[in-house]
C-alpha cells in the first residue's frame, strides 16, 4: 500500500515543463528559415529538445502508474501528455526532413506556419499553470482554434505556390513533406487544446 498517496501536484509542474519544451522546440524550428543556418546543428539541438520532451512524457506516465489519486482522470493525463509530445515529434520531423532532404531554401510563406507554431507554443505554456484552478482557460482553446485556422490557410497557400510551376518536381516533393509536418504540428496543438477543454468540462 506504500504507493497510495495524496493527489500528486507534480503533474502540473510536469505539464508546464512539457509545454516549455515546445516553446524551445518552436524557437529552434524557426532557425530553419535562415538559409545560412547550420542545418546539422539545428537538427541536433532539435533532437535533444525532442529527447527531453520524451523524458518528461515518460515521467508523467510513470507518475500516473504510481499515484493513487491523480489531479484528474488518468486517461486525460495520458492524452494530454501524449498530445504535447506529438507536437514536438512533428516539429522535430520538419527540421529533420529539411536537413535530410537538403532543402536549399523554404518559401518565405513557410514563416507564417512557423509563427503560428511559435504562438501556439507560447500560449500553451501560459495556459498550463491554470490547470490547477481550471479557471480562465476558454481564451486559450479559442485562440488555439483561431491559430489553427490561420495555419490551415497558410498551408493551402503554400501548396498553391508549390504547384504553381515555380519549383521543379523534386523540390516540390521535398518542401511539401516539410510543410505537411508543420501542418501536423499545428493540428496537434489543436488536439491539445481540445483535450484541455474536455478536462475543463469534466472538472468544472
Amino acid at each position: 500500500m506504500a504507493f497510495f498517496k495524496p493527489v500528486d501536484n507534480a503533474f502540473y509542474e510536469l505539464f508546464q515543463t512539457s509545454a516549455s519544451h515546445l516553446v524551445e522546440g518552436a524557437g529552434i524550428l524557426a532557425e530553419i528559415l535562415d538559409v545560412d543556418a547550420d542545418r546539422e546543428d539545428v537538427a541536433r539541438r532539435m533532437r535533444d529538445a525532442e529527447h527531453r520532451c520524451d523524458e518528461t512524457t515518460h515521467e508523467i506516465a510513470k507518475r500516473v502508474n504510481n499515484t493513487f489519486v491523480t489531479p484528474f482522470d488518468r486517461e486525460d493525463i495520458y492524452s494530454l501528455a501524449s498530445g504535447l509530445d506529438d507536437v514536438m515529434d512533428h516539429m522535430e520531423e520538419a527540421v529533420d526532413l529539411t536537413n535530410l532532404y537538403e532543402v536549399r531554401a523554404l518559401p518565405v510563406e513557410v514563416a507564417e506556419q512557423v509563427e503560428v507554431l511559435q504562438r501556439c507554443a507560447e500560449i500553451t505554456a501560459e495556459a498550463m499553470p491554470r490547470l490547477r484552478s481550471m479557471k480562465d482557460l476558454s481564451e486559450f482553446w479559442i485562440e488555439i482554434n483561431r491559430l489553427e485556422n490561420a495555419g490551415d490557410k497558410s498551408f493551402r497557400n503554400i501548396l498553391a505556390l508549390l504547384f504553381s510551376g515555380k519549383y521543379d518536381a523534386l523540390e516540390v516533393l521535398k518542401i511539401k513533406d516539410v510543410v505537411e509536418s508543420l501542418e501536423s504540428a499545428v493540428d496537434a496543438f489543436e488536439r491539445v487544446a481540445n483535450i484541455i477543454e474536455q478536462i475543463h468540462a469534466k472538472e468544472s
